[in-house]
């Protein structure tokens, strides 16, 4: 496989209809100016490569909780799940993951379990890098009930930009770790919660591959990592 198919191809088929519509577009700006032409075509091009959506490579031993998306962790800190999700006023352990217009924006299910509630919620597009934005955001949230009954959530966030949320998770569906679920246009953020006690094996500042870097090991006695940027 060579290394421009793994950045540009496959293409999502989500990103199709857009792609089509760059390309029109800078069809049209030919006919007026060469300048607005090669513009639509940096445009179109840049729409491609938003819209990609690379294999990746799924650790798959037991336990383990992939990222669902790739991005920039930005918070690790103790927090309540979304109330549609009905579970419950504890805290939970929650990673937040900032996808900006660079990243894929393909999104993966984290771990193996059964989709025990799948919920949108409406609400505001706030920039996605503000801790606010899990709550007042326009979201699409899961709450995943795993093997050993422990039982996850993942949330995606709508941000500034990003206008549409698109899952196709249901209620009682059961998922594989690293599958695609859905994408969010265009820069959005992927909060995960976990249980209490789960200890991150990922840290503020690091950048995380959908689908392959290792959020947390739940069969692990590993303590949470440390890190610095260097």
């Amino acid at each position: 496989m060579s290394a421009l198919s793994t950045v540009l191809y496959p293409i999502n088929r989500a990103g199709w209809p857009f792609i089509a519509g760059f390309a029109v577009v800078t069809a049209l700006f030919f006919t007026f100016s060469s300048l607005l032409g090669w513009i639509g075509l940096i445009l179109t091009l840049w729409c491609i490569y938003f819209f990609r959506d690379p294999p990746r490579t799924i650790p798959l031993r037991k336990g383990l909780v992939v990222s669902p998306a790739d991005g920039r962790v930005t918070m690790i800190v103790p927090a309540v799940p979304p109330p549609e999700l009905e579970m419950g006023p504890d805290q939970l352990l929650r990673v937040s993951i900032f996808l900006n217009v660079f990243n894929v924006h393909v999104n993966r299910i984290p771990i193996d379990g059964t989709v025990v509630k799948a919920a949108y919620h409406p609400g505001k597009f706030l920039s996605a890098s503000m801790d606010k934005a899990s709550d007042v955001n326009e979201r699409a949230a899961v709450r995943l009930k795993l093997d050993d009954g422990k039982e996850i959530a993942f949330v995606q966030i709508a941000g500034l930009v990003a206008r549409r949320i698109i899952t196709t998770l249901g209620d009682g569906q059961e998922v594989r770790t690293g599958e695609r679920y859905g994408l969010i246009r265009f820069g959005s953020r992927l909060d995960i919660y976990l249980p209490r006690d789960a200890e991150p094996l990922v840290v503020v500042g690091q950048t995380a591959i959908g689908g392959e870097t290792v959020i947390a090991d739940f069969t692990s006695n590993e303590p949470a990592r440390t890190g610095f940027r260097d």
